[in-house]
């Protein structure tokens, strides 16, 4: 019987009592006799937590857990170093003071241990003081682990809170900031007693100073040698897996082949550097796993509501990010810019690498699996056209049935359906342009949640610019949209520009479809297919 680590985020326990580990010690003893400090950014829930663990266990020279893993063949010393964990984890730092009490917390356990400096000493000094003395005492150069370092500034960041320090009122954000520069800096000041450091978050905020105040570390976020330290790779789930892969296909009546399809389909998708090497969501499998049962685990863990507002300060959708390349200093350095949620999006997991351009040194970026996919446009879709989700979900799902069957009857009456939706506050607009622009995100995002499709709106190509193209496994939909017009015109368009061309040699069935939205009803009042 197979014991799957749910929510089991400590190596010692998940040895000692049996869970499943999948073996990333060999991809850590190549992290730690490489360099020293480094940072590593990865979504939530993504397995960060017990990297920091395991390396805890193995600094702490605690070989009897590593027995039969990769790195019991490579490591030949075991020496025992002061380990010097923090995790910010736990605390909720929209609390007034509530990081100053935390960072407090564990300088003070620490002087216990190793001695205190004296009063009036900032907590950067003071951790110092106390690396030195453990150096000193031991021997042994220190090792410093902190898990979501960025947590006390993504708690607070684009919020109001404020704090009260030295009788002046200031944004917690800014303090907060300020606490963390501080305290980091200690890295600068205790190079000489320091023997391995590792921050890891989800966001990396270069442009913010937290990290000037001491020795860069090494971003090893998008370094191919680490893709896979935190996740699951398509060799590990065959290898690790296949008892209850088999077990589900047969639960479920299909081929451990469709079963293995389905469980990429949901949770597989991720990227993190140009090797495209295939990264599943742990968290989302091991749950699958474990209740046997498909189901969106990580998107439901957790709303990311932050992202949401960042979305609406910003003029991009999401249509914009997935059609758009980006050189790597674009999304991966989070700039403290409200405007520019592209960064928040892709290090928080919602969108990833889909392909990479040699030629532009670009990124293409889109949503990585279904799960993602459809929670996050059905979030977005909820949020930018104030409809509920599950009416949403109901419709999508008959509309995704008829788009996958040619029924081009159905497909209009599940499209009105949708836009009937709608409240009429939300969709009403004085500018034409915007009113008919506002038609094609609504049906970009419905398009998107329905069905794993690709879904290109305002494709470019040398024979013109098409509205929206959907292509499914046997349909090519090349759709032209109008406000207040003829649909046969907007057929006559899609002929007359050759959006089609593109499709010429390809083997699916080619439907072109004419549109025309009532500026009045909201919904589709003319409808032409060729």
């Amino acid at each position: 019987m197979i014991k799957y680590p749910v929510g089991v985020q400590s190596f010692e326990q998940i040895r000692e009592d049996g869970y499943v580990y999948v073996d990333k010690t060999g991809l850590l003893y190549g992290l730690v006799t490489k360099g020293k400090i480094y940072f590593l950014s990865r979504p939530r829930r993504f397995g960060k937590s017990l990297l920091v663990s395991t390396l805890k266990n193995y600094f702490l020279g605690r070989k009897e857990l590593f027995k039969g893993l990769a790195i019991d063949a490579l490591e030949k010393e075991w020496r025992e170093y002061p380990v010097f964990h923090i995790d910010f984890n736990g605390s909720n730092f929209t609390d007034p003071g509530a990081l100053d009490s935390k960072i407090e917390s564990c300088i003070a356990e620490w002087e216990e241990a190793y001695g205190c400096p004296g009063k009036n000493m900032k907590a950067g000094d003071r951790f110092a003081y106390v690396l030195r003395k453990a150096h000193e005492r031991t021997g042994q150069r220190c090792v410093v682990l902190i898990d979501e370092y960025d947590k006390p500034m993504l708690d607070v960041l684009d919020t109001d809170y404020t704090i009260t320090v030295d009788g002046n009122q200031r944004l917690l954000e800014d303090w907060n900031r300020e606490v963390l520069k501080g305290f980091y800096s200690v890295f600068k000041a205790a190079d000489a007693d320091l023997q391995f450091v590792l921050l890891t978050g989800v966001t990396k905020f270069a442009q913010v100073s937290v990290f000037s105040g001491f020795n860069q570390p090494k971003d090893i976020s998008m370094d191919r040698r680490y893709d896979a330290l935190c996740g699951i790779t398509q060799s590990e789930l065959d290898h690790y897996f296949a008892e209850p892969i088999r077990t589900m296909a047969d639960e479920a009546g299909v081929s451990v082949e469709e079963m293995t399809a389905r469980l990429k389909r949901r949770y597989d998708g991720y990227h993190f550097s140009k090797m495209m090497t295939d990264v599943y969501n742990p968290f989302s499998l091991l749950n699958a796993f474990d209740s046997l049962d498909i189901q969106n685990y990580w998107f439901a863990s957790g709303t990311p509501s932050y992202l949401i507002r960042l979305l609406s300060h910003s003029g991009e959708t999401v249509e914009d990010f997935t059609s758009t390349p980006y050189r790597q200093e674009e999304f991966i350095d989070y700039k403290a810019d409200k405007e520019k949620p592209l960064p928040m999006l892709y290090q928080s997991g919602y969108l990833t690498i889909k392909s990479y351009l040699p030629d532009e040194e670009a990124f293409m970026l889109d949503f990585p699996n279904e799960e993602v996919r459809n929670g996050f446009v059905s979030l977005l879709a909820s949020d930018y056209l104030d409809i509920d989700r599950n009416s949403v979900y109901n419709i999508s799902f008959r509309f995704r049935k008829a788009m996958e069957s040619g029924d081009t009857d159905k497909v209009k009456n599940e499209i009105n359906a949708f836009l009937s939706e709608i409240p009429y506050t939300v969709r009403r607009k004085d500018d034409a342009k915007a009113v008919e622009r506002d038609f094609q995100y609504t049906l970009y995002l419905f398009f998107r949640m329905a069905g794993g499709w690709k879904v290109y709106a305002e494709k470019a190509s040398s024979y013109g610019r098409a509205d929206c193209i959907v292509e499914t496994a046997k349909y090519v939909y090349i759709f032209e949209f109008k406000l207040d017009g003829s649909a046969e015109d907007a057929v006559r368009q899609i002929d007359g520009q050759g959006y089609a061309g593109p499709y010429a040699a390809d083997n699916r069935k080619i439907i072109c479809i004419g549109a025309s939205f009532s500026s009045q009803t909201g919904t589709v009042s003319d409808w032409f297919i060729a």
